[in-house]
């Protein structure tokens, strides 16, 4: 009997990890597509929204506030997206949109700041090594789902 009692105590946390686990499946899906084809599939990448929010159900932390405000991050990026002609594309936009509602406000800056700063180090060294020049375009959401590898082993997401 004491087992079942501490399985049913570990169950939501079991199951926020298995989401967590199914969300960088689905980063890492979309990953393959932007370097192969450097375009998302939109159905693909819109069906993301339905565990976007399932996950922040499953999460626990009962702050909704946060998910909100970890999509309107994402939000913001849309308008960004808008204002350079799509330098930054919408499809990474409406990706961190997903994000921010899976992963709430706080985590989503710590998965952005850390996908940037690994950006910018890929783009120094293909600058270094004459692969990229100024005006270079690459796929930006291998570095989403590095970060968020990361956050989920080191524990700052």
């Amino acid at each position: 009997m004491f087992g079942l009692e501490k399985a049913a105590e570990n169950l939501p946390g079991m199951v926020w990890l298995l989401c967590r686990f199914l969300f960088a499946l689905y980063l890492y899906v979309l990953s393959v597509m932007d370097i192969r084809w450097k375009r998302l599939n939109v159905p693909l990448l819109l069906s993301g929204f339905l565990p976007a929010a399932a996950g922040a159900a499953c999460s626990g932390d009962g702050f909704p506030v946060l998910s909100l405000a970890g999509g309107a991050v994402g939000a913001a990026f849309l308008l960004i997206s808008r204002a350079t002609g799509e330098s930054f594309g919408y499809g990474d936009s409406i990706l961190i949109l997903e994000m921010g509602i899976f992963l709430g406000f706080w985590d989503i800056l710590s998965v952005l700041m850390a996908a940037f700063f690994l950006a910018a180090g890929f783009s120094v060294f293909m600058l270094i090594r004459r692969r990229f020049h100024r005006k270079s375009a690459f796929a930006f959401v291998p570095f989403l789902a590095a970060a968020y590898t990361g956050g989920m082993l080191f524990g700052y997401c």
